[in-house]
């Protein structure tokens, strides 16, 4: 395998980004980076980031939710932030995204575990979830979900025509259009920075295609996840944002099948998809109103 290590001089600049990296070495050799924010003895906050941005997304969230007393993890997912990149796209599959968090998350030795997750954050947080049920207190979901075969939504595949055939793929300019926020230079390029070759940016060209809409290899696993998340009695929190055209209304399909949703403390954040930029606060509150509820 392959695989691109996105040199440290490329985040030097990054702006309002203080935090410290940290690594995990998984047994295929992969390096994953994290970042672990806050008391390490406060209830765990893990915030899972989706396609194509890294857990710079989460910078604006981060600071309030370990001022409320909880530890923050925040990992890059393996092909994107910090994290190493393997430069085929064949190296990537949805179990293998699964397979290295997983081992990442178990290595921590974490318990009680709040999931913060929005886009593939999602689909790699609730399959955690799924797998190991009794690790988590609850879940917070914004502008994503876990697809088992569906459709695509025509917003969702012109998105994955563009990923897939683009002779260009402008990481830090996909982000701008997709929140509603303007960005500034600094902030669109701390979204490039990780990705300064075409080769470093495999694992973001495929993620879309690795999406279960349709027929999908993946959708007998995905199936078995709800099984489990239909069980899941604990809270779970829907914040799914007005403005966002891929995933609007996809809370009602949560809100109906998982019994903790009945505790969620749910809400409909300001913003388009890219919610952490356009509602960090509305998507901390649901955090913090979350875990007030599992902590009961």
């Amino acid at each position: 395998m392959d695989i691109f290590r996105t040199p440290d001089e490329r985040f030097a600049d990054i702006p309002d980004f203080p935090f410290a990296p940290h690594y995990h070495e998984l047994s295929g050799g992969l390096r994953l980076h994290y970042l672990d924010e806050g008391p390490k003895d406060g209830p765990v906050v893990l915030m899972m980031h989706g396609e194509p941005s890294w857990c710079f997304l989460y910078r604006k969230m981060i600071p309030p939710v370990v001022a409320a007393g909880y530890r923050v993890l925040a990992p890059d997912l393996i092909g994107f932030g910090k994290s190493d990149k393997p430069t085929a796209k064949s190296d990537y599959t949805y179990a293998r995204h699964v397979a290295w968090i997983r081992e990442w998350f178990e290595a921590m030795g974490v318990s009680d575990v709040l999931l913060a997750c929005q886009d593939w954050g999602s689909l790699v947080g609730l399959r955690l979830v799924a797998e190991l049920p009794d690790s988590f207190s609850g879940v917070v979901l914004s502008n994503g979900g876990l697809p088992e075969g569906q459709d695509p939504p025509k917003a969702f595949a012109a998105w994955r025509r563009f990923s897939k055939y683009s002779p260009v793929f402008p990481i830090g300019g996909i982000l701008q259009r997709a929140s509603k926020t303007e960005l500034s230079d600094a902030e669109v390029a701390a979204y490039d920075a990780p990705f300064p070759t075409r080769k470093s940016k495999a694992g973001a060209r495929i993620f879309p295609s690795l999406v279960p809409l349709g027929d999908n290899v993946a959708v007998p696993d995905q199936k078995k996840a709800w099984e489990v998340l239909e069980r899941f009695e604990k809270p779970f929190t829907c914040a799914f944002s007005d403005g966002d055209p891929i995933t609007r209304g996809g809370d009602a399909n949560f809100r109906e099948r998982i019994p903790g949703a009945k505790r969620g403390a749910h809400r409909t954040l300001k913003g388009g998809h890219f919610i952490q930029e356009d509602d960090p606060q509305g998507f901390v509150e649901a955090i913090l109103d979350t875990a007030r509820e599992a902590a009961k």
